[in-house]
């Protein structure tokens, strides 16, 4: 029996995404971005679908060992590197590659002994602000790596975009050309576009690029939603009502009454929540799809039910059909009415809700 909040996961539209990387970046070798669980969308099967990507991108080393028993076979590069010497090990140990960004990860590779030799993507800070070398400090670490015993040849470099959302914002040309005029005498593989800068920004695209979210068929821009820019999104969030009731003019609905029927109106209860993973932030009239036409949240959002006001669904019934995103329904939708991105509602699916694959 399939639970009533269920994610169906459409892993075909995953392969027409990459196609739509493919597109403006025919060159470029690509490094997919699975980290987090592949947004939610399952690290492993993510994984065996992307199957002839040139490398996949996870956050942490526990995620790169998953592939590896899983029986990914690829390049793996571990986007926050090493945190210690038994990670460093470890990274040596199941084959995978880190981004180096710090001093300290420098002592540690000169220090640590070890049979193999690490691949290595060196970080320049162009504005992000988080990881990475500066600019002045790029020629020591890149030096320094390049003698190091325990690295591989070649050493890449690498950058990541911070306002690539935003077309209008100047700091993305900034950090490209800061890039460029910090690197322009390195020939050496380097990466820098995210799915922003694949999309958006064409002099991003280098030796790499590293597409994300739009592998999942979602925007990374806002106001529009994937299927705009030509993606078809990978996840669609499911459940059914449990219960129809009308309510009188004057009655509340929901933890704190925020919504009180100002007319008699006939609403239904759906089970899914918080406890699911769909925002708590949810606004009173965040569109609902009942029998595939769109309705309104009423009230507020309670850890496993929400309620729809029904005035659109004259014939719905317990046991219809609930899609709380995808389809008509974009999730770039969804994240706008509770104040949030989509990346948090694909990441935030918890484990009750069941997995449906098509």
């Amino acid at each position: 029996m399939t639970p009533a909040a269920y994610a169906l996961l459409n892993y075909p539209a995953l392969r027409h995404n990459l196609a739509k990387v493919r597109e403006p970046a025919p060159s470029a070798k690509i490094m997919a971005v699975i980290k987090a669980n592949a947004y939610g969308h399952g690290l492993i099967e993510v994984a065996k679908t992307l199957v002839g990507v040139d490398a996949f991108a996870v956050a942490r080393v526990d995620e790169g060992i998953r592939l590896r028993q899983a029986g990914t076979a690829g390049r793996i590069v571990v986007l926050e590197g090493f945190t210690c010497g038994e990670e460093l090990q470890l990274l040596l140990e199941h084959g995978l590659e880190a981004v180096v960004h710090g001093v300290w990860q420098l002592d540690l590779l000169e220090e640590t002994q070890a049979a193999g030799k690490l691949p290595v993507w060196l970080k320049l800070d162009t504005g992000m602000g988080r990881l990475g070398f500066t600019r002045s400090e790029l020629p020591m670490a890149y030096r320094r790596l390049s003698r190091c015993h325990n690295v591989a040849d070649p050493v890449h470099l690498m950058t990541h975009l911070a306002n690539a959302d935003d077309l209008q914002d100047p700091k993305t040309g900034q950090q490209l050309a800061l890039f460029h005029a910090a690197t322009v005498d390195y020939s050496t593989p380097k990466t820098l576009a995210n799915s922003a800068g694949i999309l958006a920004w064409p002099d991003s695209i280098a030796d790499w690029v590293r597409p994300g979210i739009m592998l999942y068929g979602v925007s990374p821009f806002p106001g529009q939603c994937g299927r705009q820019l030509g993606l078809q999104p990978v996840m669609s969030l499911h459940s059914r009502l449990i219960a129809v009731k009308t309510i009188a003019a004057g009655d509340s609905v929901g933890y704190g009454g925020q919504w009180t029927a100002r007319r008699s109106t006939r609403l239904g209860v759906v089970a899914i929540g918080y406890g699911d993973g769909y925002p708590r932030q949810a606004k009173t009239g965040t569109p609902v799809l009942v029998n595939d036409v769109r309705t309104a949240l009423i009230g507020r959002v309670s850890m496993d039910m929400i309620t729809v006001d029904l005035e659109n669904c004259p014939e719905a019934r317990p046991g219809d059909p609930v899609t709380l995103w995808g389809g008509g329904l974009p999730v770039e939708e969804i994240a706008c009415c509770a104040d949030t991105i989509p990346y948090t509602l694909l990441c935030g699916i918890t484990q009750r809700v069941q997995i449906v694959a098509r």
